[in-house]
């Protein structure tokens, strides 16, 4: 059944949207941007994110025309702005790889080449304070987020401010680097890809409002259930296994016992966070990819 809110488009009509779009990434370029236990490659590249990237700079270009459209009327001289891109979804659902294949492929139009990518990892509360409210299982919950510097860093990017730090976050420490920053220098284009990029913040303002363009990640729960747990086990063989990891306790284990210890953060966290908070934010999207069990994208719906 159609709906009267977005275009569906299946693999091929999609694909076709590509029209001659260069493809500009190499087999290594893919093989670099491949995350854990996600199936990319060439052909799925030229078919879901070549018509994708097409489209996004024919957003961009529109973006900068009507920007100088409204300094005129003001009468003010161009202030350089980014066009902002949200990509939400799942854990384990691809998005973070599918961001870093935007970003390679819009950095190589000649009109847009600075892009950076941010992922709100960096806006996680520091372990200290997760554990004095009571947070640590509900981490990447809403409530885990300081969601009013999320909202000021996007919006003090929208505005067009040249340079922006924001905190560093580490994947093996799972917390917050003391002390340590990035800094943004104005792009031509940002990403921001997170869980709840797409909900509204505390004081009923949205992230989503300072997006030029929103895009969710959607799957069948069982199979994100699934890239989940072959994540776990092939984080348990590498990041893990490291000393100062966080997760180190979990190194050890048998095939047997990992994917019964995934399986239980997958139903008593991750899962519960996609049911409650994630996946009801779809529809506020601009555009949706519904992924296949081997991470092909079968539909697109794109907003009217």
């Amino acid at each position: 059944m159609s709906s009267p809110f977005y275009r569906d488009f299946d693999e091929e009509s999609w694909s076709a949207l590509r029209a001659n779009t260069p493809l500009t990434l190499s087999e290594q370029d893919v093989e670099r941007i491949r995350g854990i236990s996600v199936n990319l490659d060439m052909a799925m590249v030229e078919a879901t994110y070549l018509p994708l990237s097409r489209l996004l700079n024919l957003h961009v270009q529109a973006n900068s025309h009507l920007g100088a459209v409204t300094e005129t009327f003001l009468g003010a001289p161009p202030v350089p702005t980014p066009f902002i891109i949200g990509v939400a979804g799942s854990v384990a659902v691809g998005k973070s790889t599918i961001s870093r294949v935007l970003q390679a492929l819009l950095a190589r139009w000649p009109q847009h080449p600075a892009v950076e990518l941010v992922t709100t990892d960096g806006f996680l509360l520091p372990n200290a304070e997760l554990e004095a409210r009571g947070l640590m299982d509900r981490k990447g919950f809403p409530e885990s987020y300081d969601r009013k510097a999320l909202l000021e860093f996007v919006a003090r990017s929208a505005a067009g401010e040249d340079e922006l730090e924001i905190p560093v976050y580490s994947h093996i420490a799972y917390d917050i680097v003391p002390d340590a920053v990035r800094t943004i220098h104005r792009p031509d284009i940002l990403i921001v890809e997170g869980l709840n990029v797409l909900q509204a913040g505390e004081s009923g303002a949205f992230v989503s409002d300072y997006f030029d363009f929103s895009i969710f990640v959607d799957a069948a729960p069982a199979d994100i259930e699934s890239w989940y747990l072959e994540r776990f086990l092939s984080l348990r063989d590498t990041a893990f296994t490291q000393p100062d990891a966080y997760f180190r306790k979990y190194a050890g284990l048998s095939d047997d016992q990992a994917r019964e210890v995934a399986g239980k953060i997958w139903r008593e966290v991750n899962l519960k966070n996609l049911i409650e908070n994630i996946h009801p934010t779809r529809d506020r999207a601009d555009l949706i990819l519904e992924k296949a069990r081997d991470h092909s994208v079968t539909r697109v719906r794109l907003r009217r």
